[in-house]
C-alpha cells in the first residue's frame, strides 16, 4: 500500500491505495482530509518588522523552492499577477496575487524551500 497527500482546490487529502496484483484493478480508500501542518518559523532574514505587514497573505500551494521574486516591496499589482515563481518537481509555478493591492511584504528569498501554506508575501 502506498500512501498520497493529494491537494484538489487548496484542500488536502491523504489518500491510500493498495497495489494491484496480476492486472487487478487498485482499490483506493476513501480520501479523507488531511491535517494543515503548522507553518515553519519564518527565517531570520525574514522576520524584519515588515514580514507579514499586510491584511492579504500570499501562501504556497505546494512545497518547493523560491525560484524567482517577480514583485517588490510598495509595488502595486492586480489580482493575478505573479508575486513569487516557485520550483516543484522540475515545474516552475507562478504564485500569483489573489486580489489587486500593494505588495506590503515578501517574507521569502530566491533559493529558500518553502512547504505548502508558508506565507510567501502580504498585500495591502
Amino acid at each position: 500500500m502506498k500512501n498520497y497527500t493529494i491537494t484538489v482546490n487548496g484542500v488536502a487529502y491523504d489518500v491510500t491505495v493498495e497495489e494491484g496484483a496480476g492486472g487487478a484493478p487498485a482499490a483506493a480508500a476513501a480520501p479523507k482530509a488531511a491535517p494543515k501542518a503548522a507553518p515553519k518559523a519564518a527565517p531570520a532574514a525574514a522576520a524584519a518588522p515588515a514580514a507579514g505587514a499586510g491584511a492579504v497573505k500570499v501562501t504556497a500551494s505546494v512545497p518547493g523552492k523560491v525560484f524567482k521574486v517577480e514583485a517588490s516591496v510598495g509595488q502595486q499589482v492586480n489580482a493575478g499577477d505573479p508575486i513569487v515563481i516557485l520550483e516543484a518537481m522540475k515545474m516552475e509555478i507562478p504564485v500569483v496575487a489573489p486580489q489587486g493591492g500593494t505588495v506590503a511584504s515578501i517574507d521569502v528569498a530566491v533559493g529558500q524551500a518553502v512547504e505548502n501554506g508558508d506565507v510567501l508575501a502580504s498585500l495591502n
